[in-house]
């Protein structure tokens, strides 16, 4: 079977120039070009994660050189498990996109930023070496400056700036982690450093790199006190791009990074440990404050996502193989249900005319399907039975108390009763809002299908999202992906044999 790797980033790539070359000319192929490209994506990710059932390891060595000295696409059961949740989301998203984007005058160039965002995150999930992570990584960033500003609205423009500097800023403490590593091992490959440095812990070189990784990419996902572009930038976006923003980039760019470098990498110590535990706890508790404040859906959400990922932060930081299969399963929970429900704020927006939690004019009267996945994406985040985010919290609560740490799991359990707190403050105004503003009499009387099927499909993933811990359904796609975690330095080891 020809090896599917290169074309997770070539397919995207090849989209993202040819929408520009003929969608000028022809206005629907960009949007049937993207929802193509993804749905070929979407089988590739298939047929990876078919590809590693047996050996856990599948490699593509560009250009026929080995690593080190050539550059490596590497997938293993943690950046398949990824590829499976970007490509499955983002062709949700592609394909609400195509209605949505008839607002604006040049869908093309929307379409085309949309795959190169996909491309930057398929790379950094497959790149083997540092360097070229980081080069994917910038590939994503700025398509995702440029489309959060794509309405070119004041409000907009201001949020892509600040996200802009916020993310070059944190793009400089990555380069400059990334030379400090390459002084130090001599070598950028990710499992040719993990064994040339035998003790991260005793050199300050890489101890000094661990702190510029930890600010540069703690930024990239926003974690309190890098988090002040999110609600801007959340809130500003097309709706699409709030979903992907939300529910992807900052897991591909940020999570995922943090996870591989300090589990895989350097290894996770004590002292990075608490550092994730305390940026974890700071997270969930400040944005929950903050987020009880706003009248805005989308900010709303923008806030909630800061805290959920201090959930899955908190899995990682506690380390123990029940807190890893926890933040796991919430970072898939949350993939699917934010993103779930980031789409429903813009059906709340089409339908009711308004995003302002003050002048709902109740959605579930003027749109039952709308209602109906507001309300299962708003259960599933607040940690209500039998939905999975209920079941991924209760993991991690449960994996605190085994750790010995009550503490957190008390923290933990207090987040998601405000999270309910603010949700329901939420939720009752979009479902049975009374309002007759002249904003809620603008909207549209039915909910276009093209935003009808992301929503379901996506409201179906909450609710059976449960199935991943069945042992028989889960292990191959959420159980491979613990284990590489799980080993930490030493999956290093196995795959150096792989790479060369």
């Amino acid at each position: 079977m020809i090896n599917p790797l290169p074309y997770l980033v070539i397919v995207p790539l090849a989209a993202g120039f040819f929408i520009p070359v003929f969608g000028k000319r022809i206005k629907p192929l960009g949007g049937f070009v993207a929802v193509a490209a993804m749905a070929a994506l979407f089988l590739l990710s298939v047929s990876t994660a078919y590809l590693i059932r047996i050996d856990k390891v599948l490699v593509y060595n560009v250009g026929r050189w080995s690593a080190p000295v050539g550059i490596s696409m590497v997938v293993d059961g943690l950046s398949c498990f990824m590829l499976l949740i970007v490509n499955t989301v983002a062709l949700l998203v592609s394909f609400y996109s195509v209605e949505y984007v008839k607002r604006y005058t040049d869908p093309w160039k929307f379409f085309s930023l949309f795959m190169l965002m996909v491309a930057g995150m398929n790379g950094v999930l497959l790149s083997g070496d540092l360097f070229n992570l980081y080069v994917f990584l910038e590939v994503a960033a700025i398509a995702a400056y440029s489309l959060v500003a794509f309405g070119v609205e004041a409000v907009e423009l201001e949020a892509a700036f600040k996200y802009a500097v916020m993310g070059a800023v944190g793009s400089s403490f990555i380069i400059l982690g990334i030379a400090f590593v390459y002084s130090s091992a001599s070598t950028l490959n990710m499992a040719d450093i993990a064994l040339s440095i035998a003790d991260p812990a005793s050199n300050k070189v890489v101890l000094f790199a661990s702190v510029l990784f930890l600010m540069g990419f703690g930024l990239k996902a926003a974690l309190v006190p890098f988090h002040a572009w999110l609600p801007d930038a959340h809130s500003s976006a097309p709706t699409p791009i709030s979903a992907m923003l939300s529910g992807l980039l900052i897991k591909v760019l940020g999570l995922y990074v943090i996870v591989r470098i300090f589990f895989n990498v350097f290894g996770m110590s004590p002292k990075i440990s608490m550092i994730l535990i305390s940026l974890a706890v700071i997270s969930m508790v400040t944005a929950s404050f903050l987020a009880f404040g706003q009248t805005d859906i989308k900010r709303l959400l923008a806030y909630s996502t800061i805290s959920q990922v201090g959930y899955i932060m908190l899995g990682l930081g506690v380390g123990t193989p029940l807190a890893i299969m926890g933040a796991l399963f919430h970072l898939f929970n949350h993939s699917i249900f934010k993103s779930l429900l980031f789409l429903n704020a813009g059906a709340v927006e089409e339908i009711g005319g308004t995003r302002d939690l003050r002048n709902m004019p109740g959605i579930l009267a003027r749109s039952p399907l709308t209602g109906y996945t507001n309300l299962i994406g708003s259960l599933s985040i607040c940690g209500i039975p039998p939905l999975g985010g209920f079941w991924s919290k209760i993991i991690i609560i449960f994996a605190c108390i085994q750790a010995d740490r009550p503490i957190l799991a008390f923290v933990a359990a207090a987040v998601s009763i405000m999270t309910l707190g603010y949700y329901f403050k939420a939720v009752t105004p979009i479902l049975f809002g009374t309002a007759g503003s002249s904003a809620g009499k603008a909207g549209k009387k039915r909910l276009p299908p093209a935003f009808a099927l992301p929503l379901v499909i996506l409201a179906l993933l909450s609710v059976f999202s449960i199935l991943l811990l069945v042992p028989g359904i889960g292990r191959q796609f959420l159980g491979d992906a613990i284990a590489v975690l799980v080993r930490g330095k030493e999956y290093a080891g196995i795959l150096t044999g792989f790479v060369k």
